[in-house]
């Protein structure tokens, strides 16, 4: 019979993370450090199912680093109050320690993020493009 392979996410954007690993059964992840920026990126869903391995991933991997984090949602299907709660949580994080913290949406996560009045708190920005064109330089 065939070999069974995991089929790679392609990516949407140039400069987007394209191997993104299983975190849950709804949701995959990756993350990319670059010159100005720690920049993750996330597939799937945002929910009560996934929102702690979605924290865990994030943290594991900013830590010792001053960089700036962009968080990518742009190709999130579903985000609910579990992964709003999980990008508050992170957000108080980088705020506590003073470091630059972007997430990027897609209309549907715009939608949610605008529905509890978040978009300020969380610097949503509309695409990776123009995340990364704001950041503070270094």
């Amino acid at each position: 019979m065939g070999v069974s392979t995991v089929p790679r996410v392609p990516h949407l954007e140039d400069g987007a993370i394209t191997d993104l690993q299983r975190l849950t059964v709804s949701l995959r992840g990756g993350s990319e450090r670059r010159d100005e920026c720690l920049l993750f990126s996330f597939t799937g869903q945002l929910d009560a199912y996934s929102d702690k391995q979605f924290t865990e991933f994030i943290t594991d991997r900013h830590k010792g680093e001053t960089l700036p984090v962009v968080i990518d949602l742009s190709r999130i299907d579903f985000i609910d109050s579990s992964g709003l709660g999980a990008l508050v949580q992170l957000a108080k994080l980088f705020n506590d320690s003073a470091r630059q913290f972007l997430v990027v949406g897609n209309a549907r996560v715009v939608q949610t993020v605008k529905l509890v009045r978040l978009e300020a708190f969380l610097h949503l920005q509309p695409d990776l493009e123009s995340a990364l064109g704001s950041l503070a330089p270094a």
